[in-house]
């Protein structure tokens, strides 16, 4: 049990780090934005040391990341049971009106059929190289241009043709 939370500890520092990194701050400049001090950061971030809500809630605000995360995290809140349904929501919300509901399902949706899109962007195109690769395995010969000019160049308007 005690290892289990040790461990957590540390995978919490870890990801604190993590985020740093991605945000490119330094351990100063976040210890600055999240109105702790650098050395008990870093002991937070080397799993020396346990934060409380409050200052895990300043940290996420630093890193601009929810405090939700590093609470599950550091084992504060559970893990999410489920996936929420973000229109569901949406619709249950009794704080904005009807037209706003339908203009943020609008926008939701259109975010999720443009992640649909580049998703099978990225898979059209890894099937595309793999079968690539595999006719070049193969021995194949790639295909050459339909209209392009020949190996020689010398395809030039009018060239191969007797003068007028």
């Amino acid at each position: 049990m005690k290892d289990d939370l040790d461990r957590r500890w540390n995978d919490l520092g870890d990801f604190i780090r993590e985020q740093r990194a991605i945000g490119e701050l330094s351990l100063r400049k976040l210890s600055e934005r999240a109105g702790v001090s650098n050395p008990y950061l870093s002991q937070i971030e080397r799993g020396l040391r346990r934060p409380s809500a409050e200052i895990l809630q300043q940290i996420a605000r630093a890193l601009e990341i929810s405090a939700e995360t590093l609470y599950v995290r550091a084992g504060i809140l559970d893990e999410p049971s489920g996936l929420v349904d973000p229109v569901s929501e949406i619709r249950r919300d009794p704080r904005i009106t009807e037209d706003q509901k339908k203009t943020l399902i609008h926008i939701y949706e259109s975010f999720l059929r443009e992640n649909d899109l580049e998703i099978a962007a990225v898979a059209d195109a890894i099937a595309e190289e793999a079968e690539t690769g595999a006719e070049e395995d193969a021995g194949a010969e790639p295909a050459s241009p339909v209209d392009g000019p020949s190996a020689g160049g010398h395809e030039a308007a009018g060239e191969d043709e007797p003068a007028a």
